[in-house]
């Protein structure tokens, strides 16, 4: 496989949002729900303090443009009301009523700005990439993209294409729905381009506004773990088929695991008011079931000699602490301790999605503490349920 990364660049959402302010804001609109009473252990549970995001709180939790009479009209809903019986004066006071309750946004006026941010901020990524890299966009072959929740098209291959000026003839590969699995599987697809041309250049962006799932009208618990859980973050690497002086890591191999009859785990839903993630319970213990086949991939990886080898640092985006604490347990005893420490590191400001792993890499990076020949494992799972791990080493 013999591909080379570069450090990625990470660019967080520059907009800070509290947990407490989450919390303020979802029992102030739910003060009835169920799981109100456990609101405050619920959100301690997830080790996040403060997230960032592309746009602030109060454009997610932002009324839409419309009122109540947005959906029938105001000329409509008079007629109706008279040809009832209303008196002229009761369907005037009906329909003012109407008009003062605030209408929830709609797709448009909830993807639309954020779309706006998830270009901008991938530009900041590549740009920081390809410097980082030592190189200019023209010498980029190609582009992989990935954008899952704010869906377009043309999409963001384009967008960097016309932003960065790339040659004409680069290879544009836009993933959109990779989600939670970009950031190993657009490594995993870079190496094959470049095994089959050494001199590619391989630009990998993924820029994610997940706060767009932050759906202020849900009532459910899963949407109030929905809400605490993610962040913005978009994340860009240049991957090589030669080495370079600036690259990292060495990826040498890749494993990819598809679960049938899994596809109904964790979703997204499109709805007239935007996004919605829909989370289900049985999803971290299929994640766990990727996690188990991950583990023998890499036993018959190193079969000859399985108790010398063991990763010195595991690059791992499970989508929760739980399934973290699941990878710790099944590991070798002869394992060392922390190979976890810069995921956990990661999760305490967020679920990043497809963006976790270049972000988790960064920080392994920045900590100076890989020496060359340190071996690595990068794993991701996404919904689907599909995961993909590469193995490689540290230069």
């Amino acid at each position: 496989m013999a591909a080379y990364l570069c450090p990625p660049a990470v660019i967080h959402g520059e907009h800070a949002v509290k947990t407490s302010e989450i919390v303020a804001e979802v029992r102030d609109r739910h003060p009835h729900a169920a799981w109100e009473p456990r609101i405050d252990g619920i959100a301690a549970s997830t080790g996040i303090e403060t997230r960032g995001w592309m746009l602030p709180l109060e454009t997610a939790v932002a009324p839409g443009e419309g009122s109540g009479l947005r959906a029938l009209g105001r000329e409509p809903a008079q007629q109706a009301l008279i040809r009832d019986g209303f008196a002229q004066q009761d369907v005037d006071r009906v329909i003012a009523a109407l008009e003062s309750i605030p209408a929830p946004q709609t797709v448009q006026e909830r993807t639309a700005p954020a779309w706006e941010a998830v270009q901008a901020y991938g530009e900041r990524a590549a740009r920081g990439a390809l410097q980082t890299a030592g190189l200019d966009a023209s010498d980029v072959d190609c582009l992989i993209t990935s954008h899952s929740t704010t869906p377009a098209l043309p999409g963001l291959d384009m967008t960097l294409a016309n932003r960065l000026q790339l040659r004409s003839d680069v290879m544009l590969l836009p993933a959109t729905q990779w989600a939670c699995i970009a950031g190993t599987r657009s490594l995993a697809l870079a190496a094959d381009l470049v095994a089959a041309d050494p001199d590619r250049v391989v630009l990998v962006v993924i820029s994610e506004a997940l706060s767009t799932t932050y759906q202020p009208a849900d009532d459910t618990l899963e949407s109030l773990i929905v809400r605490l859980l993610f962040a913005d973050t978009a994340v860009a690497a240049v991957v090589t088929g030669r080495p370079r002086s600036e690259a990292v890591l060495r990826l040498d191999a890749a494993w990819h695991h598809t679960l049938p009859g899994t596809q109904d785990l964790h979703r997204l839903e499109t709805r007239a008011d935007g996004t919605h993630f829909v989370m289900d319970r049985r999803g971290p213990r299929a994640v766990q079931e990727t996690v188990t086949a991950m583990w023998e991939w890499l036993h018959a990886r190193y079969q000859d000699d399985p108790d010398a080898w063991h990763p010195d640092v595991l690059l791992a985006h499970p989508g929760g602490t739980r399934v973290l604490e699941y990878m710790e347990q099944t590991m070798p005893d002869t394992w060392p301790p922390g190979l976890l420490d810069y995921s956990r590191d990661s999760y305490t400001s967020g679920n990043r999605g497809g963006a976790a792993v270049f972000d988790i890499l960064r920080r392994a990076h920045d900590a100076g503490l890989q020496k060359p020949g340190n071996r690595a494992v990068l794993y991701a799972a996404a919904p689907g349920l599909t995961a993909t791990a590469l193995e490689g080493q540290w230069l």
